[in-house]
């Protein structure tokens, strides 16, 4: 079979544009991307055409009250909820590549001047697919123990203050992204960071919250001058202001950051439903500019307008039962305590269990369930399943990526380019861009390629899932 035609192919990458600051939509899609559901529906800086939900609290007609189909006035009876026409919104994602955030809660250091660049205190990676209408989320806990890019192996809380502290390009967040894309193997497109200040203060706008304690809990806010809340399990509880910080942040309990994790779920999920209360949503969306004013200051994210503005459009679609939520939980075998030392003192890490961590994050950013080790069948065929896309570069100059092209073919890889390596190797090399733990095994099993002949490097704006830089040891096994 003759490939040459794919030689043709011109890898292009996309412009980068000016980001533009907005905290609003920002803040409602990353702490509760699915709050955007309504977004549209409630739409009132622009005109559109439709009549909003009962939810949004506003009147059907220009004189104030809500009419009947003969036009008699009805006293007190809700809007009749309308989807807004298609045509009438602005365009939604692109309709292919799914979406990744982090957001970034910084710890207390951040409101004490010189104590250094803050450390980050949550983890929370967003994902939402436009093809299949799902999202999910996956805590981070701050101990975990991984490889932080150009620092080497500390405390992934760490990685923001080091690029911080190091002035890297893109900072303390451009660093946390990386770092979390290396541990997990998905690429991070945007991310918002959220000052503790910042986030009590949003607490503040939309109102308190409830949530339901699981366990006997002491709330101790940042800082003194605050009596201390004792919360106990058996209902819900109202939570305000500090308290809600307080509460997502608290770590004293017998399942350590991984509760703690679970909790801050727990609170993104009771914001939205308090977002949506329908003496609420109203009053935010008419103080929009209010509240810009106030949080911006304590808000930093690399997303844009436009590309807000098509987060929300897409969110509408989203249910938010739907959403998958997950945590790298010890209990569950997903990591291991252990002790080390840090900056000269004795520090207590989780070792992150990666073939756990794999089913974890393909039950959250995969469409089709676990893609693991751990998963059972022929390797050949889950790797045909995974359908990851492959390019492949000669680095023999002898022209094996034809002979290679038809062979991997054969098997039911899909090769979607070829052509010549930048130089040549001795050793065959593969370079990892997208998720794809199942050709990687298969490439593994079938051909011994060893796992430092394996680079991950998650790039968004590639083409291909894979590339396999061919060696001349490769080259007897290609007839």
């Amino acid at each position: 079979m003759n490939f040459d035609f794919l030689k043709n192919i011109k890898l292009t990458r996309p412009t980068t544009r000016q980001m533009i600051f907005w905290g609003i939509p920002v803040v409602l899609a990353i702490i509760g991307f699915f709050v955007v559901n309504g977004l549209t529906q409630c739409w009132t800086f622009t005109q559109l055409p439709g009549i909003a939900p009962a939810k949004c609290g506003v009147t059907t007609t220009e004189d104030g009250f809500t009419v009947n189909d003969q036009g008699t006035p009805i006293a007190d009876a809700p809007a009749t909820p309308v989807v807004l026409p298609e045509a009438s919104l602005p365009p939604a994602w692109d309709g292919a590549s799914r979406i990744n955030i982090l957001f970034i809660g910084l710890d207390e250091r951040d409101l004490v001047a010189n104590q250094g660049p803050p450390r980050s205190d949550t983890m929370i990676l967003f994902t939402v697919d436009p093809i299949t209408k799902t999202a999910g989320m996956l805590s981070v806990p701050r101990d975990l123990w991984v490889n932080i890019p150009g620092f080497g192996y500390s405390r992934i809380n760490t990685a923001y203050s080091s690029g911080e502290g190091a002035q890297l390009p893109g900072g303390g967040p451009g660093l946390a992204m990386k770092t979390v894309e290396q541990l997990l193997g998905v690429p991070v497109q945007y991310y918002a960071q959220v000052d503790f200040n910042t986030f009590t203060k949003l607490i503040n706008i939309i109102g308190c919250i409830w949530l339901v304690p699981e366990e006997r809990l002491i709330l101790d806010p940042v800082g003194p001058g605050l009596d201390k809340v004792v919360l106990t399990p058996g209902g819900e509880r109202k939570l305000c202001g500090w308290q809600v910080l307080a509460y997502a942040r608290i770590r004293k309990t017998q399942g350590g950051d991984a509760d703690r994790s679970r909790r801050q779920q727990q609170v993104i999920f009771a914001m939205r439903d308090q977002i949506f209360e329908p003496d609420v949503f109203p009053s935010l969306i008419a103080r929009a500019p209010e509240i810009y004013a106030t949080l911006q200051n304590g808000i930093k994210t690399n997303m844009s307008l436009e590309d807000a503005i098509k987060l929300a459009v897409l969110g509408k679609d989203i249910d938010p039962n739907t959403v998958k939520t997950g945590v790298i939980d010890p209990q569950q075998g997903m990591a291991t305590f252990d002790n080390t030392t840090l900056n000269g003192e004795a520090a207590s890490i989780m070792k992150p269990i990666m073939d756990k961590v794999r089913v974890l994050r393909d039950e959250i950013f995969t469409t089709t369930g676990p893609t693991s080790p751990l998963a059972q069948g022929d390797l050949a065929l889950l790797m045909r399943d995974e359908a990851a896309r492959v390019r492949i570069l000669d680095g023999t100059y002898s022209g094996l990526e034809q002979r290679a092209g038809a062979l991997f073919q054969s098997y039911g890889m899909t090769i979607t380019e070829l052509g010549a390596a930048p130089e040549g190797y001795a050793q065959t090399t593969i370079i990892v861009y997208g998720p794809s733990l199942y050709t990687i095994k298969w490439l593994q099993a079938t051909f011994g390629i060893a796992s430092r002949q394996i680079r991950f490097s998650p790039d968004p704006n590639q083409t291909v899932d894979i590339e396999i830089r061919l060696g001349s040891d490769i080259a007897p096994a290609i007839p």
